[in-house]
């Protein structure tokens, strides 16, 4: 089949279709995949690629609540779901009331709506098929475009990120069918911040919008290892999330190339990479690699994860330790202060630093600080106060002091070198595993250490950095010591003196 709108169909039974408008409507209502092909062929310039195909697929399966399709560049997955699917979805079998369709700017939302009005107004077989429709500016608070079908009583409605689209209903209906389309940006995904605003927005204003049944699809490219459809993505690989997640480059690991029709020879993608003119951009949008910046000292490729601490007897538990970064002002403005516990199995060359989960990452007063430290070296594991490393510039030397007096193993440290140079320190360990982080619980600190340098907070490493510096400072191969109180490990002792004794020539 060498027809570009024909592609997977008999010629002849196409045209039998066409030209017979009582099955062409009927087969148009029923197949997403038909009814783009009857009504839009001059958005039909090539033929049809599998990944295309499996885009339709996803569309038409009213099972599937949720699914994330990150396609490439030029690719066609705007015009398959946020064009044809939001037409297909209120006048098809699926009989959706309300669609609402969010891009991340007013502009896009405004050129999304132009082109539906615009087919609606000039596609003549379209509308003698499945029309009448009429344009809605009645949209109250919200000023986003509105397209009702007269026939259905269905709406399409567009929004951005940044309008408020809480509680909104189209007569008795919520949404049943949520698009959206590049919501991010480079920018917008640029710090934890911003990307955790993203995805409180989407769980906490989106997704509450829908009812039983309502449909979430989602659009776009992979912008960061941390960005909303990888997130997604995270939660569907450990069972906390029912969808589906499809992922189409341009060139598959292969190096086959999934939209054959359109280039059909290794000159024409050789010329759009060259067209691109950038290899990072190239990379990013055709390939969908998420690219790491060159000023990146730990790339998250290299972190990895545990499920759970060594239980008993695989591994010599050691000791239990927490960085501390103090900022003593609670002021909205100010830093926060940082602590980051890290249980350490094995010595010398076996040794593994087990990063603990939700470390403590808030603005806290002196006292307040002071409290929190105490608690946590109380409460960590086998009944033994863990060893707090604190770093003790300037104001800093009063915490590690104060604790010293009430009795905790508390150690001042001074900083040396730059943040930067302490990160590049630890990195070796981090990228060889001696420093493993939980499956969940650690996200701004991989955030911030992976992204250091573009991230607006940086605590929770200096904390880290400051931990796994002192531990592997004193890491030695394990030894028996003669004094059954001195080198005991602490399911074995007795407790808060067994752990002075063992570390006594280390303070």
């Amino acid at each position: 089949m060498n027809n570009p709108i024909t592609a997977g169909f008999d010629d002849a039974s196409f045209e039998a279709i066409t030209n017979d408008r009582l099955v062409r409507q009927a087969v148009a209502r029923e197949s997403h995949t038909m009814f783009f092909h009857l009504y839009f062929p001059h958005y039909v310039r090539y033929p049809i690629a599998e990944f295309q195909k499996d885009i339709f697929r996803i569309t038409e399966d009213q099972s599937n609540k949720l699914a994330c399709i990150v396609a490439f560049r030029g690719s066609g997955k705007s015009t398959l779901v946020t064009f044809s699917y939001s037409l297909w979805a209120t006048l098809g079998v699926q009989q959706k009331k309300f669609v609402l369709i969010i891009c991340q700017t007013q502009a896009q939302a405004r050129q999304h709506m132009s082109n539906l009005k615009y087919e609606l107004e000039h596609n003549r077989l379209l509308k003698s098929d499945l029309g009448p429709f009429r344009e809605d500016t009645n949209t109250g608070e919200w000023a986003i475009s509105s397209l009702v079908f007269q026939n259905t009583g269905a709406r399409i409605m567009i929004a951005s990120v940044d309008q408020s689209i809480r509680g909104i209903r189209h007569h008795q209906y919520r949404p049943d069918l949520l698009i959206l389309d590049d919501i991010e940006d480079m920018q917008s995904a640029k710090t934890y911040e911003s990307r955790t605003k993203l995805f409180d927005w989407f769980s906490r204003e989106v997704i509450p919008l829908g009812d039983i049944g309502t449909r979430t699809i989602i659009v776009g490219n992979l912008l960061h290892e941390d960005a909303l459809v990888m997130k997604l993505r995270r939660m569907m690989d450990r069972k906390e999330l029912k969808g589906t997640y499809c992922w189409f480059p341009l060139l598959n690991e292969s190096g086959e190339c999934l939209w054959p029709g359109k280039f059909d020879t290794k000159g024409k993608i050789e010329d759009l990479q060259m067209s691109v003119a950038n290899e990072l951009a190239w990379r990013q949008e055709y390939l969908l690699e998420i690219v790491a910046d060159a000023t990146r000292v730990v790339d998250p490729k290299w972190i990895q994860y545990y499920k759970e601490l060594p239980k008993s007897g695989t591994m010599r538990y050691r000791e239990s330790c927490i960085g501390i970064d103090l900022a003593i002002s609670d002021s909205k403005k100010a830093d926060k202060t940082a602590m980051v516990v890290g249980h350490v199995y094995g010595y010398g060359a076996e040794m593994r630093i087990y990063i603990a989960p939700k470390p403590v990452n808030e603005r806290l007063n002196f006292p307040a600080a002071l409290e929190r430290a105490k608690a946590l070296s109380a409460t960590i594991m086998h009944n033994v106060r863990a060893k707090l490393f604190i770093e003790d510039n300037a104001y800093q030397k009063a915490l590690p002091e104060m604790m010293q007096k009430d009795g905790y193993p508390a150690v001042g440290v001074t900083a040396q070198g730059d943040k930067r140079s302490r990160i590049v320190l630890i990195s070796p360990l981090i990228k060889n595993g001696i420093v493993v982080f939980p499956e969940t619980g650690c996200e701004e600190l991989l955030a911030q250490l992976t992204g250091f340098g573009s991230e607006l907070h940086d605590d929770l490493v200096d904390a880290l950095s400051l931990l796994v510096l002192q531990v592997s400072k004193v890491n030695q191969p394990y030894t028996p010591f003669p004094n059954p109180d001195i080198g005991r490990r602490p399911e074995e002792g007795n407790g808060y003196s067994s752990f002075f004794g063992r570390h006594r020539t280390r303070f």
